[in-house]
């Protein structure tokens, strides 16, 4: 292996770290199961080099040398990944492309911007604030994740009933294949050139091509905004306004409903017991706001939901972005995580209650509770947590994996989707084919072989061993 790390030192000189330090920074992404590893100090072994790559021309040379030496490369952006999108073993090199930044180009005529891979969400949001616009698409992550990260993982953001999700805002990207070959997709509005190349890479996970250029489509900051929050006497309660509001035509950018058991631990002041708590923001031109949150309103109120106080929306948004340290739950004996699924409206309420039933019958389970944040008029998702506290620490690895194929299982029999925005990695991927049958595992088999004959980007990701 030293010959691969000598002939990436030639070509790409200092960019190349073997130091241990940078090697065990990146040798997973935020996933629980890999979290929960170092914490037991049984983490993977990290790879045999990091290179950080700046510009596309490196991750070219960097795909080139490692083809030649039949070495993987394991493409890491912001490592915010919660899938296990992420794993090495030793004999990979991961390419770092985070100071892949490029010059922004914003343009305010067209509305586009464009960054390099690397740039960081909020500092590409920040970007185009700055010049009176939005890309409004707000992940939890958008603090640690990078823009090709949100492609390559086809992310959705909390603001997205209204501004979508990254497919809806990406207008072009560039792309390294595996065999160092460059490909840009044109800035258009829209095309009919044939299949929508953008969509072989949105949430290929690192699998297909490396992400090195995005440009989305913007929008201007809105002119107002409001924000309400009612309670309803059940979860079914408030999905039916949601479906109804979603059928009307209303989009608010924020609308979330909370189970009774999670909106008494996020709202306990403001919502009374065993009731469900739903958010929204409305923004936009002022007249459109004023519109929306009146229709909103009153679909709220025909189905006999009570007022809350704004205060509880100005809660929400004051700590949406907090992401909670997995050690800190370790340390109380707990193993948690939150497991995101959609459905059509006339399987949701069903969906809801066999996943929850379902956690709640592993003895070890002591929270079993959701939340939709995503909706659509065909359909919602919802946001599953869970947290198990068993009595010999050793087991908490089995228990989570019982758990989320406990949801999996599921998800499947009533008909939903197993990942509705944090994609597959290693913890969906032996479900991915009760999703998309044998026919699509094929198909994606056969693409993976087509651009990557060797298997050697990202290896073990997404698409299930196939003696599974």
């Amino acid at each position: 292996m030293s010959d691969v790390i000598g002939d990436l030192r030639k070509a790409l000189g200092d960019r190349v770290h073997t130091d241990l330090d940078t090697r065990e920074a990146h040798r997973s992404d935020s996933w629980v199961l890999a979290e929960l590893r170092a914490f037991e100090e049984r983490a993977p072994e990290p790879p045999l080099a990091v290179v950080r790559a700046i510009e596309t021309a490196d991750v070219v040379r960097c795909l080139e040398i490692a083809r030649k030496h039949g070495v993987p490369v394991v493409p890491y952006g912001g490592g915010s990944g919660v899938c296990g999108g992420v794993e090495t073993s030793g004999r990979e090199i991961v390419l770092s492309t985070r100071g892949i930044l490029g010059t922004p180009k914003i343009d305010s005529e067209n509305l586009t911007a464009r960054f390099g891979a690397g740039t960081l969400g909020i500092d590409a949001e920040n970007q185009v604030r700055a010049k009176g616009l939005t890309i409004g698409h707000w992940p939890q992550s958008v603090e640690v994740s990078t823009v090709g990260g949100w492609v390559a993982t086809r992310a959705a953001g909390q603001y997205s009933t209204a501004y979508g999700n990254i497919e809806d805002i990406l207008l072009a990207l560039e792309v390294v294949l595996p065999d160092g070959s460059v490909l840009r997709t044109r800035e258009t509005p829209r095309a009919s050139a044939g299949p929508d190349l953008r969509q072989i890479f949105l949430g290929s996970e690192g699998t297909l091509g490396v992400v090195t250029e995005v440009t989305f489509s913007l929008r201007p900051l809105p002119e107002s905004e409001v924000r309400a929050a009612w309670h309803f006497a059940d979860f079914d309660g408030g999905l039916e306004a949601i479906r109804e509001i979603m059928r009307a035509g209303w989009r608010p950018p924020v609308l979330r409903l909370y189970d009774a058991s999670e909106s008494g631990r996020h709202f306990a002041e403001d919502c009374p017991p065993d009731r469900a708590m739903l958010i929204a923001i409305f923004e936009g031109p002022a007249a459109a706001v004023e519109a929306e949150s009146k229709g909103v309103a009153r679909i709220c109120s025909s189905l006999g939901a009570e007022n809350a106080p704004v205060s509880v929306v100005d809660h929400w948004h004051s700590v949406r972005n907090h992401v909670p340290a997995w050690r800190d739950f370790f340390e109380r004996g707990l193993i948690v995580d939150t497991i995101e699924v959609a459905a059509t409206w006339s399987r949701v309420s069903a969906l809801y209650t066999a996943v929850t039933d379902s956690l709640r019958e592993i003895p070890e389970i002591r929270v079993a509770s959701a939340h939709s944040s995503h909706s659509y008029r065909s359909g919602t998702n919802l946001y599953f947590s869970f947290a198990a506290l068993p009595d010999d620490p050793k087991a908490m690895e089995g228990i989570y994996r019982e758990s989320w194929d406990r949801v999996m299982q599921a998800t499947l029999a009533c008909g939903g989707g197993i990942a509705h925005h944090h994609g597959i990695g290693r913890i969906r991927r032996e479900h991915l084919e009760g999703e998309i049958g044998a026919a699509g595992i094929d198909l994606l088999r056969k693409l993976k072989a087509a651009l990557d004959p060797d298997d050697l980007l990202n290896p073990g990701n997404l698409l299930p061993p196939r003696n599974a």
